[in-house]
């Protein structure tokens, strides 16, 4: 088999995986895995991507409000326009590390290099380095006119998620091997 001439929406694939028939899967084969796939129904490689990254401790809350989104039961939040384009993919919840750094970019004027140190300063729950870049993140958004009470409640999510968060490329490449052993 020529992996790279494997089409990316082979239907009975994702059909398969819908109905949580993955004894063997790369990624996809636990119980609690197979409910999710049963729940979400994914149709697409996007999906399986954003699974990967969001059955981990942490994420994993935001598996239910994913589905629900994704099937139209619960509307999409995007807590700020200019977080819209950057969280379109995934119904406004961050689930990659590169939302939380383009969020940084696109809401507070972070350099992508200060973006990364949020990133990274999220990920280690260093207090003095969240406080300090609690006020960076703050005073930037403040600066391009996000009240203060909204960018502190964006920061929040962005730090509650940040910690356990993957990068899209590691998710991407989990479920590509999840999708050829389907």
């Amino acid at each position: 088999i020529d992996l790279t001439r494997v089409p990316l929406d082979d239907v009975p694939s994702y059909e398969m995986l819908a109905r949580g028939d993955t004894a063997g899967v790369f990624q996809l084969e636990s119980q609690g895995m197979r409910d999710v796939l049963t729940k979400l129904k994914p149709d697409c490689l996007e999906d399986i991507i954003a699974v990967v990254a969001l059955y981990r401790p942490g994420p994993m809350d935001n598996i239910p409000s994913y589905i629900a989104r994704k099937k139209g039961d619960e509307v999409v939040d995007y807590m700020h326009p200019d977080l819209e384009p950057i969280l379109k993919e995934t119904y406004g919840i961050m689930i990659y590390q590169e939302q939380v750094m383009q969020a940084a970019q696109a809401l507070a004027g972070y350099s992508l290099g200060g973006a990364d140190l949020l990133r990274r300063a999220m990920g280690k729950k260093i207090k003095e380095e969240m406080d300090k870049q609690r006020e960076m993140f703050e005073d930037g958004c403040e600066s391009r006119g996000t009240p203060g009470k909204r960018a502190a409640e964006i920061f929040d999510t962005m730090a509650e998620f940040a910690g356990y968060g993957f990068n899209k490329s590691h998710a991407a490449a989990y479920s590509l091997v999840a999708y050829h052993t389907a």
